[in-house]
């Protein structure tokens, strides 16, 4: 999935070779939402609906980056969000990369909210290319789907004080080794753009979300996280009755969320770091092991209610401001 870059902290920085659509629910009572629409919201995620929508996306097939196979994911997703009432876009744009000339593909979604404030979600969807037989069911199945589940989930919620804005980006697994021209590029395109039109400035919150399927689940925080973002998350869970299953780590991580937060966004990175053949490891990581039976819908619907209490948090916070 990403470089997964891995920088441990105090050390030398080390780069790790980076069925049916189920109908929306009805919209929660606005009398529900204006008290505090956290648990409203983190109560409609399903982690069944979550692996469905995983299931019939990693069933495209691969989607390595700048290939038809991207393509295809791209529009897929456009038409998924399309489906689920979410305003939709594809942001296509070429870059230089270890294949030349190369386009891709941000689909990207948006919720209108009350205010001018923003809460962004993020998830690449690009597989990991040179593995073969590599179906990149968690990395990066997992939490496209995830992204999914929770638009259907805030769409039919209504409006919050804060925009509610979904980023599935190409080209976050590197070709060859993570640098300038290999890695990152949806989401370092999507930070410039924003940037260059005003609109970085209102974002409240950036939440990625990144290998969060396995069924022996430990949401690894990275250092370089929001510490804000990273106690809004502890206390999601507590709330969730699901602490146990995030824990901080003891380093940083390259991802998706580093390039809003090199721009002074609060940006956080949800990801399961150990996704392995025992406690610890991570050894199913760019690997043929990275399989759907790997994955279960509770670990899906544990990250996901966090997620949607999170984003509200975000949201009334940004309304307060």
């Amino acid at each position: 999935m990403k470089m997964k870059r891995l920088a441990w902290a105090g050390w030398m920085a080390v780069c790790l070779a980076g069925c049916g659509k189920p109908a929306p629910l009805e919209p929660v009572p606005a009398a529900a939402a204006s008290v505090d629409p956290g648990p409203a919201l983190a109560a409609q995620v399903s982690g069944a609906r979550a692996l469905a929508e995983v299931r019939d996306f990693v069933a495209l097939g691969s989607r390595d980056a700048g290939t038809p196979g991207a393509e295809k994911a791209a529009y897929y997703l456009l038409r998924r969000l399309q489906d689920l009432g979410v305003e939709a876009e594809i942001q296509e744009f070429r870059e230089p990369s270890p294949r030349g000339d190369t386009v891709f593909r941000n689909v990207l979604g948006r919720i209108p909210g009350t205010g001018p404030r923003i809460v962004l979600f993020g998830s690449h969807y690009d597989t990991k290319s040179g593995i073969a037989g590599f179906e990149g069911a968690n990395d990066s199945g997992s939490s496209t789907g995830l992204l999914l589940e929770l638009a259907r989930v805030f769409r039919a919620h209504g409006p919050l004080p804060a925009e509610i804005r979904f980023a599935f980006f190409d080209g976050e697994e590197c070709q060859v080794a993570y640098g300038p021209q290999d890695g990152f590029h949806g989401s370092e395109h999507l930070a410039e753009t924003m940037e260059a039109d005003g609109s970085l400035a209102n974002v409240a919150a950036m939440i990625l979300l990144d290998m969060v399927g396995d069924r022996d689940l430990t949401v690894t925080l990275p250092v370089n996280s929001s510490p804000a973002l990273k106690a809004l998350a502890f206390e999601a869970a507590h709330a969730e009755g699901t602490r146990r299953h995030f824990q901080l780590f003891p380093a940083s991580i390259g991802d998706d969320h580093e390039a809003f937060l090199r721009r002074g966004v609060p940006a956080i990175d949800l990801i399961d770091f150990q996704f392995g053949s025992a406690p610890g490891r991570n050894d199913y990581w760019h690997t043929p092991a990275d399989t759907l039976d790997k994955l279960s819908a509770a670990s899906l619907e544990t990250v996901g209610r966090v997620a949607a209490r999170m984003a509200a948090a975000a949201a009334q916070g940004a309304e307060e401001k």
